[in-house]
């Protein structure tokens, strides 16, 4: 959502799919040129798209419905995916003897903030081209609704992202949330009530990026960019053969001093008690150790400040907490009582917008925490590649861009990136319905089950 809704709007709408043909032929047709232009991604490849093609086969002949469950470490991931249909599954399909009827495609799940900050073309153009939004952090049930009927009765499987949102790291995946083991569930009651025989399946989807050359001097440079808008001195020399071993002690001179930046920015002007940093440092001996409690607490209390403008409990996983901030600040902004702005005062129309400005100014705090949920300080240690380097700075990079006012989403191309795209094994949901419908503590305890497995099997995507 943009950084800068200063006015009360009326209620968010709905946006129902509107599957047209036409502009899925058009985005097919336009998505390699995209791809290449728009993108750092120059190749992409698929592993195991032989059983994807067979799922849609089994699709295609009424015999199955399924949902494709897929990684989300980065905004470019829903190409990738369209390249994986429009491109490689036919293309094996046709190697391995497998009919398929074109257009290969699938319904989508995204999230109704996405037009706000892309503009209202990009609303337009996912409903066009069959995705049903949803408000993650409440009970949406136009949303619901609209996803449910899909996956039952939708032309095309679904595809939506555990996850719920990105978190900039290929190799790790956060805490998955529970909605598409329970659409899955809800789809296996919906056959069954019609009296209809598919069955019902989920398959996870791995996504991950790699450089295609290892982009040192250029990680080197946004080093620099980041040291001198932090206040760190620069080496003006600059590093002629920059590598891991120069540059990660420079990552973390930098995490450390933009987290000493922050914690005197809350303690300050926030008044929050933050553990003293050279108590942490002396009772920890590993940087990385060190560096990770603060984050944490650093990020606790960022989302206490928004948590408390809401009157909001800090319940659950920072994942959590982040979405309901999130819907807690649309409420302000977006409201019931605004749905005719003539009918208002001009002084209510003011009040307004100052609470809507209001908002959204503690949902920055909030915004801050959302890039960093998955960040642990052994991410790099515990595998130094140039990969892990580039995606843990970037998200450096996030902060300090955000801190500044700018676009966080306009970042910097290290160097062009190859994806791997890798199809798991289905996991039947239909298997596990007799157990989900024994009564309702048995299905709350099947989503959670099914939810585990998909997590396990995403995990052993990587």
């Amino acid at each position: 959502m943009s950084d800068v809704i200063a006015q009360a709007q009326p209620p968010l709408e709905f946006i129902p799919p509107a599957l047209n043909p036409l502009v899925l032929r058009f985005v097919h047709l336009l998505l390699p040129s995209w791809i290449k232009w728009q993108t750092a991604i120059n190749q992409i490849e698929a592993e195991n798209v032989a059983a994807l093609a067979d799922a849609y086969h089994q699709f295609q002949q009424g015999k199955v419905r399924f949902m494709l469950a897929f990684r989300h470490p980065k905004t470019e991931d829903p190409f990738s995916l369209g390249y994986l249909m429009s491109q490689l599954v036919p293309k094996v399909a046709r190697e391995q003897g497998i009919g398929l009827q074109s257009p290969i495609h699938a319904h989508f799940i995204y999230d109704r903030g996405i037009p706000l900050w892309a503009g209202e073309h990009v609303g337009w153009i996912v409903s066009h081209l069959g995705g049903t939004p949803i408000q993650r952090g409440k009970a949406d049930w136009n949303g619901l609704r609209s996803a449910r009927d899909l996956f039952a009765n939708g032309k095309f499987p679904m595809a939506a992202a555990p996850e719920g949102a990105t978190n900039g790291l290929s190799e790790i995946i956060s805490p998955l949330e529970p909605g598409i083991a329970q659409l899955s569930f809800w789809c296996a009651e919906d056959l069954q009530k019609a009296g209809r025989s598919e069955q019902v399946l989920i398959v996870p989807v791995g996504i991950k990026y790699s450089y295609v050359d290892t982009p040192w001097i250029a990680i080197a440079q946004l080093l620099s960019e980041l040291e001198a808008a932090s206040g760190l001195p620069v080496n003006a020399a600059g590093d002629s053969n920059p590598s891991l071993e120069s540059l990660y002690p420079r990552l973390l001179s930098l995490a450390e001093h933009l987290l000493s930046i922050m914690e005197k920015f809350y303690t300050r002007f926030y008044h929050q008690k933050l553990t003293d940093n050279q108590n942490i440092s002396g009772e920890v001996n590993d940087r990385n150790a060190a560096l990770a409690m603060r984050l944490q607490a650093l990020l606790n209390v960022a989302l206490q400040i928004s948590e408390q403008y809401f009157d909001l409990s800090p319940k659950g996983q920072f994942n959590d907490r982040c979405r309901r901030v999130e819907q807690a600040g649309w409420n302000y902004i977006f409201r019931e009582d605004f749905k005719d702005v003539k009918a208002l005062s001009a002084i209510e129309r003011a009040l307004g917008d100052r609470v809507a400005e209001e908002a959204n100014y503690r949902m920055w705090h909030m915004r801050l925490v959302e890039s960093f949920v998955a960040v642990s300080g052994n991410y790099i240690k515990a595998k130094p590649t140039v990969e892990r380097f580039a995606e843990t700075t970037l998200l450096l990079r996030d902060m300090v861009t955000r801190i500044q006012g700018g676009n966080p989403l306009q970042r910097p191309q290290l160097g062009k990136q190859k994806v791997k795209i890798t199809i798991g094994e289905p996991i039947s949901v239909s298997d596990r319905f007799s157990a989900y419908k024994v009564n309702r503590l048995a299905a709350k305890q099947s989503v959670l089950d099914l939810t585990n497995d998909l997590q396990q099997a995403l995990e052993g995507l990587i």
